[in-house]
Protein backbone atom coordinates (compact mmCIF):
# COMPACT_ATOMS: atom_id res chain seq x y z
CA UNK A 1 0.00 0.00 0.00
CA UNK A 2 1.38 3.36 -0.91
CA UNK A 3 1.99 5.97 1.77
CA UNK A 4 0.92 9.64 1.63
CA UNK A 5 3.86 11.83 2.48
CA UNK A 6 3.15 15.22 4.10
CA UNK A 7 5.62 18.03 4.34
CA UNK A 8 5.20 18.16 8.14
CA UNK A 9 6.26 14.53 8.42
CA UNK A 10 9.54 15.30 6.75
CA UNK A 11 10.72 17.16 9.81
CA UNK A 12 10.14 14.13 12.03
CA UNK A 13 12.88 11.67 12.80
CA UNK A 14 12.90 8.81 10.38
CA UNK A 15 12.51 5.33 11.87
CA UNK A 16 15.47 3.02 11.95
CA UNK A 17 15.95 0.77 8.96
CA UNK A 18 16.57 -2.88 9.63
CA UNK A 19 18.72 -4.55 6.96
CA UNK A 20 19.39 -8.26 6.88
CA UNK A 21 21.93 -9.99 4.71
CA UNK A 22 20.83 -12.75 2.39
CA UNK A 23 22.77 -15.28 4.38
CA UNK A 24 20.85 -14.33 7.50
CA UNK A 25 17.53 -14.54 5.69
CA UNK A 26 18.27 -18.05 4.47
CA UNK A 27 19.32 -19.21 7.94
CA UNK A 28 16.37 -17.38 9.58
CA UNK A 29 18.73 -15.94 12.21
CA UNK A 30 19.04 -12.30 11.31
CA UNK A 31 20.78 -9.72 13.47
CA UNK A 32 19.25 -6.30 12.81
CA UNK A 33 21.55 -3.56 11.78
CA UNK A 34 20.43 -0.07 12.61
CA UNK A 35 20.99 2.61 10.04
CA UNK A 36 20.20 6.29 10.40
CA UNK A 37 19.98 6.87 6.67
CA UNK A 38 16.76 8.64 5.67
CA UNK A 39 14.33 7.10 3.27
CA UNK A 40 14.49 8.84 -0.10
CA UNK A 41 11.63 11.07 -1.08
CA UNK A 42 9.84 11.05 -4.40
CA UNK A 43 9.50 7.31 -4.95
CA UNK A 44 5.81 6.71 -5.56
CA UNK A 45 6.09 2.99 -4.91
CA UNK A 46 8.04 3.34 -1.72
CA UNK A 47 11.18 1.55 -2.99
CA UNK A 48 14.53 2.60 -1.64
CA UNK A 49 16.93 3.45 -4.51
CA UNK A 50 19.63 4.98 -2.32
CA UNK A 51 22.92 3.08 -2.03
CA UNK A 52 23.53 1.15 1.14
CA UNK A 53 25.83 2.70 3.74
CA UNK A 54 29.41 1.47 3.67
CA UNK A 55 29.12 -0.15 7.10
CA UNK A 56 26.46 -2.63 5.96
CA UNK A 57 27.51 -6.18 5.09
CA UNK A 58 27.39 -7.03 1.34
CA UNK A 59 24.98 -9.66 0.20
CA UNK A 60 26.56 -12.87 -0.95
CA UNK A 61 25.37 -14.97 -3.84
CA UNK A 62 24.59 -18.63 -3.30
CA UNK A 63 27.55 -20.97 -3.92
CA UNK A 64 25.96 -22.51 -6.99
CA UNK A 65 25.62 -19.08 -8.64
CA UNK A 66 29.26 -18.23 -7.96
CA UNK A 67 30.43 -21.51 -9.43
CA UNK A 68 28.24 -21.01 -12.50
CA UNK A 69 29.62 -17.52 -13.05
CA UNK A 70 33.14 -18.87 -12.73
CA UNK A 71 32.54 -21.54 -15.34
CA UNK A 72 31.31 -18.98 -17.85
CA UNK A 73 34.77 -17.41 -18.01
CA UNK A 74 36.60 -20.72 -18.44
CA UNK A 75 37.47 -21.20 -22.13
CA UNK A 76 37.12 -24.60 -23.64
CA UNK A 77 40.36 -26.23 -24.83
CA UNK A 78 40.83 -25.86 -28.57
CA UNK A 79 41.40 -29.04 -30.54
CA UNK A 80 44.27 -28.47 -32.98
CA UNK A 81 44.71 -31.03 -35.75
CA UNK A 82 47.99 -31.19 -37.59
CA UNK A 83 47.66 -32.00 -41.29
CA UNK A 84 50.52 -33.42 -43.31
CA UNK A 85 51.65 -31.81 -46.55
CA UNK A 86 50.07 -33.77 -49.44
CA UNK A 87 52.10 -31.99 -52.14
CA UNK A 88 55.18 -34.29 -52.01
CA UNK A 89 52.99 -37.35 -52.60
CA UNK A 90 51.36 -35.80 -55.64
CA UNK A 91 54.69 -34.57 -57.00
CA UNK A 92 56.33 -37.97 -56.59
CA UNK A 93 53.39 -39.68 -58.30
CA UNK A 94 53.66 -37.29 -61.22
CA UNK A 95 57.45 -37.48 -61.42
CA UNK A 96 57.78 -41.25 -61.54
CA UNK A 97 54.98 -41.72 -64.06
CA UNK A 98 56.25 -38.92 -66.28
CA UNK A 99 59.81 -40.27 -66.13
CA UNK A 100 58.81 -43.75 -67.31
CA UNK A 101 56.40 -42.48 -69.97
CA UNK A 102 58.86 -40.04 -71.50
CA UNK A 103 61.68 -42.56 -71.43
CA UNK A 104 59.64 -44.51 -73.94
CA UNK A 105 59.59 -41.42 -76.16
CA UNK A 106 63.38 -41.53 -76.16
CA UNK A 107 63.33 -45.22 -77.18
CA UNK A 108 65.03 -46.13 -73.92
CA UNK A 109 62.65 -48.99 -73.23
CA UNK A 110 61.35 -51.95 -75.14
CA UNK A 111 57.75 -52.91 -75.72
CA UNK A 112 57.42 -54.86 -72.47
CA UNK A 113 57.47 -51.62 -70.48
CA UNK A 114 54.10 -50.59 -71.92
CA UNK A 115 52.17 -52.60 -69.33
CA UNK A 116 54.26 -51.10 -66.53
CA UNK A 117 53.63 -47.63 -67.89
CA UNK A 118 49.86 -48.18 -67.97
CA UNK A 119 49.87 -49.54 -64.43
CA UNK A 120 51.82 -46.54 -63.17
CA UNK A 121 49.59 -44.11 -65.05
CA UNK A 122 46.43 -45.65 -63.61
CA UNK A 123 47.43 -46.26 -60.00
CA UNK A 124 50.37 -44.11 -58.96
CA UNK A 125 50.12 -41.22 -61.39
CA UNK A 126 46.33 -41.16 -61.46
CA UNK A 127 44.79 -42.24 -58.17
CA UNK A 128 47.53 -40.88 -55.91
CA UNK A 129 47.46 -37.48 -57.56
CA UNK A 130 43.69 -37.24 -57.26
CA UNK A 131 43.90 -38.12 -53.57
CA UNK A 132 46.62 -35.51 -53.08
CA UNK A 133 44.42 -32.97 -54.87
CA UNK A 134 41.48 -33.72 -52.57
CA UNK A 135 43.69 -33.25 -49.51
CA UNK A 136 44.99 -29.99 -50.94
CA UNK A 137 41.41 -28.84 -51.36
CA UNK A 138 40.69 -29.68 -47.71
CA UNK A 139 43.69 -27.54 -46.74
CA UNK A 140 42.40 -24.61 -48.82
CA UNK A 141 45.04 -24.76 -51.58
CA UNK A 142 43.11 -24.12 -54.80
CA UNK A 143 46.14 -24.31 -57.07
CA UNK A 144 47.35 -27.62 -55.65
CA UNK A 145 43.87 -29.13 -55.79
CA UNK A 146 43.37 -28.05 -59.40
CA UNK A 147 46.72 -29.25 -60.70
CA UNK A 148 46.92 -32.56 -58.87
CA UNK A 149 43.34 -33.59 -59.66
CA UNK A 150 43.71 -32.53 -63.30
CA UNK A 151 46.99 -34.30 -63.98
CA UNK A 152 45.79 -37.32 -62.06
CA UNK A 153 42.79 -37.46 -64.38
CA UNK A 154 45.20 -37.05 -67.32
CA UNK A 155 47.15 -40.16 -66.38
CA UNK A 156 43.97 -42.18 -65.80
CA UNK A 157 42.72 -41.07 -69.22
CA UNK A 158 46.08 -41.93 -70.76
CA UNK A 159 45.95 -45.44 -69.30
CA UNK A 160 42.34 -45.90 -70.38
CA UNK A 161 43.05 -44.81 -73.94
CA UNK A 162 45.97 -47.18 -74.13
CA UNK A 163 43.77 -50.08 -73.01
CA UNK A 164 40.67 -49.47 -75.12
CA UNK A 165 42.36 -48.23 -78.31
CA UNK A 166 40.57 -50.20 -81.02
CA UNK A 167 42.11 -48.50 -84.06
CA UNK A 168 43.83 -50.63 -86.67
CA UNK A 169 47.28 -49.14 -87.44
CA UNK A 170 47.68 -51.34 -90.55
CA UNK A 171 44.40 -50.15 -92.07
CA UNK A 172 45.26 -46.54 -91.36
CA UNK A 173 48.68 -46.98 -92.93
CA UNK A 174 47.11 -48.39 -96.09
CA UNK A 175 44.62 -45.51 -96.22
CA UNK A 176 47.37 -42.98 -95.67
CA UNK A 177 45.65 -41.52 -92.59
CA UNK A 178 46.38 -41.63 -88.88
CA UNK A 179 43.23 -40.42 -87.19
CA UNK A 180 44.19 -41.83 -83.79
CA UNK A 181 47.48 -39.94 -83.83
CA UNK A 182 45.76 -36.70 -84.83
CA UNK A 183 43.25 -37.09 -82.03
CA UNK A 184 46.10 -37.73 -79.62
CA UNK A 185 47.77 -34.58 -80.93
CA UNK A 186 44.61 -32.58 -80.18
CA UNK A 187 44.54 -34.20 -76.74
CA UNK A 188 48.14 -33.10 -76.10
CA UNK A 189 47.48 -29.57 -77.34
CA UNK A 190 44.53 -29.23 -74.99
CA UNK A 191 46.77 -30.14 -72.08
CA UNK A 192 49.36 -27.70 -73.41
CA UNK A 193 46.78 -24.90 -73.06
CA UNK A 194 45.85 -25.98 -69.54
CA UNK A 195 49.49 -26.26 -68.47
CA UNK A 196 50.20 -22.78 -69.85
CA UNK A 197 47.45 -21.35 -67.66
CA UNK A 198 48.86 -23.12 -64.60
CA UNK A 199 52.33 -21.92 -65.58
CA UNK A 200 51.17 -18.31 -65.27
CA UNK A 201 49.93 -19.08 -61.75
CA UNK A 202 53.44 -20.09 -60.65
CA UNK A 203 55.03 -16.71 -61.36
CA UNK A 204 54.52 -15.70 -57.70
CA UNK A 205 55.74 -19.06 -56.47
CA UNK A 206 59.26 -20.53 -56.44
CA UNK A 207 61.51 -20.98 -59.44
CA UNK A 208 61.62 -24.74 -58.84
CA UNK A 209 57.83 -24.94 -59.09
CA UNK A 210 57.86 -22.75 -62.21
CA UNK A 211 60.33 -25.11 -63.92
CA UNK A 212 58.01 -28.09 -63.46
CA UNK A 213 55.24 -26.47 -65.48
CA UNK A 214 57.68 -24.90 -67.94
CA UNK A 215 59.22 -28.24 -68.95
CA UNK A 216 55.84 -29.97 -68.85
CA UNK A 217 54.40 -27.29 -71.12
CA UNK A 218 57.15 -27.90 -73.66
CA UNK A 219 56.61 -31.63 -73.33
CA UNK A 220 52.95 -31.40 -74.30
CA UNK A 221 53.68 -28.97 -77.13
CA UNK A 222 56.44 -31.04 -78.74
CA UNK A 223 54.61 -34.35 -78.37
CA UNK A 224 51.47 -32.77 -79.82
CA UNK A 225 53.43 -31.63 -82.87
CA UNK A 226 54.85 -35.13 -83.21
CA UNK A 227 51.38 -36.72 -83.20
CA UNK A 228 50.13 -34.28 -85.82
CA UNK A 229 52.98 -35.25 -88.20
CA UNK A 230 52.41 -38.96 -87.82
CA UNK A 231 52.89 -39.61 -91.55
CA UNK A 232 56.27 -37.93 -91.65
CA UNK A 233 59.38 -40.05 -91.32
CA UNK A 234 61.87 -37.22 -91.44
CA UNK A 235 64.59 -36.89 -88.89
CA UNK A 236 63.15 -33.55 -87.77
CA UNK A 237 59.97 -35.14 -86.34
CA UNK A 238 62.02 -37.79 -84.56
CA UNK A 239 64.17 -35.05 -83.07
CA UNK A 240 61.05 -33.19 -81.94
CA UNK A 241 59.74 -36.33 -80.27
CA UNK A 242 63.02 -36.90 -78.47
CA UNK A 243 63.12 -33.25 -77.40
CA UNK A 244 59.61 -33.66 -75.97
CA UNK A 245 60.77 -36.74 -74.08
CA UNK A 246 63.74 -34.84 -72.66
CA UNK A 247 61.47 -32.02 -71.50
CA UNK A 248 59.19 -34.57 -69.81
CA UNK A 249 62.15 -36.12 -67.99
CA UNK A 250 63.33 -32.68 -66.87
CA UNK A 251 59.81 -31.98 -65.56
CA UNK A 252 59.97 -35.25 -63.62
CA UNK A 253 63.37 -34.36 -62.13
CA UNK A 254 62.20 -30.91 -61.00
CA UNK A 255 59.04 -32.47 -59.54
CA UNK A 256 61.19 -34.89 -57.54
CA UNK A 257 63.29 -31.95 -56.34
CA UNK A 258 60.21 -30.07 -55.14
CA UNK A 259 58.90 -33.19 -53.44
CA UNK A 260 62.24 -33.68 -51.69
CA UNK A 261 62.15 -30.07 -50.49
CA UNK A 262 58.71 -30.69 -49.01
CA UNK A 263 59.74 -33.88 -47.19
CA UNK A 264 63.24 -32.78 -46.14
CA UNK A 265 61.89 -30.20 -43.71
CA UNK A 266 62.83 -29.38 -40.10
CA UNK A 267 61.53 -32.70 -38.81
CA UNK A 268 63.37 -34.87 -41.37
CA UNK A 269 66.37 -32.85 -42.55
CA UNK A 270 69.27 -30.82 -41.29
CA UNK A 271 68.91 -27.85 -43.63
CA UNK A 272 66.37 -26.12 -45.85
CA UNK A 273 66.38 -27.12 -49.51
CA UNK A 274 66.60 -23.94 -51.64
CA UNK A 275 63.78 -23.45 -54.12
CA UNK A 276 64.62 -19.99 -55.42
CA UNK A 277 62.20 -17.11 -55.77
CA UNK A 278 61.58 -14.48 -58.42
CA UNK A 279 62.50 -10.87 -57.56
CA UNK A 280 58.83 -9.88 -57.71
CA UNK A 281 57.73 -12.75 -55.48
CA UNK A 282 56.28 -11.82 -52.04
CA UNK A 283 58.49 -14.46 -50.44
CA UNK A 284 61.56 -12.75 -51.91
CA UNK A 285 60.54 -9.45 -50.29
CA UNK A 286 60.10 -11.21 -46.95
CA UNK A 287 63.60 -12.71 -47.21
CA UNK A 288 65.05 -9.31 -48.08
CA UNK A 289 63.30 -7.71 -45.11
CA UNK A 290 64.66 -10.39 -42.79
CA UNK A 291 68.18 -9.77 -44.09
CA UNK A 292 67.85 -6.04 -43.39
CA UNK A 293 66.65 -6.81 -39.86
CA UNK A 294 69.63 -9.06 -39.22
CA UNK A 295 72.01 -6.34 -40.41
Amino acid sequence: MEQVINMDDLKMTQPAVTVCSQHCVESQACTPVVSQAPTPIGSPSGHNYAPLPPNLPQSQEPPFKQDHRHLEHVSRPEVVRKFANPAPLGLCAFALTSFVSNSMNLYMANGTVTGINIGLALNYGGICQILAGMWEMALGNTFGATTFCSFGAYWITFATLSEIDITNPAAEAMAGTCQAEVLMGIFMMAWFIFTTLMLLCTLKSSIAMFLIFFFLDLNYLLLGITHFHCNSTSGMIIAVQKAGGICGILAAITAWYNAFAGVFDQSNGFFTVPLGHFPWSPVHHVHQANKYKEV
